[in-house]
């Protein structure tokens, strides 16, 4: 898999080309700003997949995937952007431009493994995924039942993604954790996604959030195409 990695930081950029080279096999191209990255990619440069910072200078992140986007040729090539922005606003920002994934920095090998899995799911994973959402209901069956538009249920899903995501970070103790876990299996199951909320449910604690959050981006490609 051919992998561009774009960051002005040269250490930064560094280490995410090292977890990129730790999930596999991959030819890693990089580009040390915006604007190189844009001018390899009019050159010809077609890579699977680009993991972008979000700020930098010539040309941000966010303007290199809307130059991207409106690329008919690039137009459906994934792409994540890395920020250590963890804001609301700035994650909205990144999904209505048309984001594949958000990674917020400091990264972690298992942050840049999980867009691999993602954005490129074996076969099998197609089929335990069908499997795990059998209970689960259709976006248009919720937008009916909640009486609102597509365009709304996917700003809950992408809340929800966030809130599954910092979940993931750590989980309170006690009684602020149980409230926690609570609101986020209230908030699967106000959304249709009853397996995820199963998930939250069962130990370990980790392995849940991971299927729920995965239930969600399933979830949001589906509303996507609704």
């Amino acid at each position: 898999m051919n992998v561009l990695v774009v960051d002005d930081d040269v250490v930064a950029r560094m280490m995410l080309m090292h977890l990129v080279d730790s999930c596999g096999s991959h030819a890693i191209v990089e580009a040390d700003d915006g604007a190189d990255a844009w001018r390899q990619l009019e050159a010809g440069l077609r890579p699977d997949i680009v993991f972008c910072d979000l700020r930098m200078p010539h040309l941000s992140g966010l303007e290199l995937l809307q130059r991207v986007r409106h690329d008919p040729l690039l137009a459906a090539l994934p792409f994540v952007l890395v920020s250590a922005a963890s804001d609301s606003a700035t994650m909205d920002e990144a999904a209505q431009a048309g984001a594949s994934g958000y990674i917020v920095k400091p990264f972690r090998h298992d942050d840049v493994r999980v867009q691999f899995e993602r954005l490129f799911p074996p076969a099998d994973a197609h089929n335990a995924s069908d499997a795990d959402d059998a209970n689960d209901e259709a976006p248009d069956a919720v937008v009916r039942r909640l009486g609102i538009d597509v365009e709304r249920l996917r700003l809950y899903l992408d809340g929800l993604a966030r809130q599954l995501q910092a979940a993931q970070a750590g989980v309170a103790e006690g009684a602020e954790g149980a409230e926690q876990l609570a609101r986020l299996r209230a908030g699967c199951s106000m959304l249709g996604l009853h397996g995820a909320a199963a998930a939250l449910e069962q130990a370990p604690l980790a392995a849940g959030l991971a299927q729920a959050q995965a239930a969600v981006m399933r979830q949001i490609e589906r509303a996507a195409r609704a």
